[in-house]
């Protein structure tokens, strides 16, 4: 049974080269292609495993970390995956993505998630959209986030406005936070935003309460951040090995476990784990492929990390 340290390992040894051929063979060995879910307000259907950009590439320009990017990216599409999520405010995250993605001629085929962050005003949220698109090197995005419910009421009234002028295809609404959970949900049922952003993990399960339930019946997307909190997961089973059901549910890292653990929930569309390692990369993508959790899984899952 491999661990994830052990395929990290393995996907080190490869090299720069033998990595960026690997990760389509690997990947369409394990289960088939990656797996996509519906977006409930339009019927679009996209890859369950996306990547996150806060801290991985807020790097420096020219670093080690910088170039390793790029093949980051290439092992992210050509393993299927094109759900990328960022923010203005996620330092210079956008300025190295955004070149980035230009360089491998990724742009168009990016499904670009970013927020309006920080801001109040509805000129103010104008201003970092346009620079969004500007750092991004796009005119649009797929969807506009108004991010940490920060001036709610006119950032959502502009992401609909930009909708409708065809420069956001999707509008939503984030938090990070388990504290924050009734508020998202009391704030999703009164607006009933395409997309909702949230928090959830196996040791943090407080979105299964509300969040869940009203996306479900209000026919939200939800996306999903923080599935290894902040690498905090990792640490629990640090020593230990796979649940002897890992195999049947094709599942060879803690990685795959964690988000195949948060993509069991139905109401689950998409969840976003950030890396800047291409064989982390290559890992994560595997949880979007093969059988689901059962409900005996996903507890045994909860018990090991107690």
């Amino acid at each position: 049974m491999l661990t994830r340290r052990t395929m990290l390992a393995a996907s080190a040894a490869l090299g720069a080269g033998a990595l960026a051929g690997a990760p389509k063979l690997a990947l369409g060995a394990e289960g088939g292609p990656l797996e996509t879910r519906a977006i409930p307000s339009t019927g679009e259907k996209i890859p369950v495993i996306g990547m996150g950009t806060s801290g991985s590439f807020e790097v420096q320009p020219g670093s080690e970390e910088h170039k390793m990017l790029s093949e980051v990216l290439k092992v992210f599409f050509d393993g299927g995956g094109t759900v990328i999520d960022t923010a203005p405010t996620y330092s210079n995250a956008e300025d190295i993505l955004g070149p980035l993605l230009a360089e491998q001629k990724l742009t168009s085929k990016a499904w670009l998630a970013t927020k309006l962050s920080g801001v109040r005003g509805r000129e103010a949220g104008l201003e970092q959209f346009e620079g969004s698109l500007k750092s991004l090197g796009t005119d649009k995005v797929a969807l506009l986030q108004v991010h940490n419910l920060g001036d709610t009421e006119t950032q959502l009234a502009l992401a609909r406005e930009l909708k409708a002028q065809g420069k956001v295809k999707y509008v939503g609404l984030t938090h990070y936070l388990a504290s924050s959970h009734d508020e998202l949900a009391d704030e999703v049922r009164k607006h009933k935003p395409d997309f909702l952003q949230i928090n959830y993990s196996v040791g943090v399960r407080g979105a299964e309460t509300r969040l869940f339930p009203e996306a479900r019946d209000l026919g939200v997307a939800v996306m999903i951040n923080r599935a290894f909190e902040d690498g905090r997961l990792f640490g629990k089973v640090k020593g230990k090995k796979l649940p002897g059901w890992a195999a049947e549910a094709g599942v060879t890292s803690w990685a795959q476990a964690f988000l195949k653990f948060a993509l069991s929930q139905p109401a689950v569309t998409v969840v976003i784990p950030a890396t800047g390692k291409p064989n982390r990369q290559a890992d994560n993508l595997l949880a979007g492929r093969g059988p689901a959790l059962d409900e005996a899984q996903r507890k045994s899952l909860i018990e090991t990390l107690g």
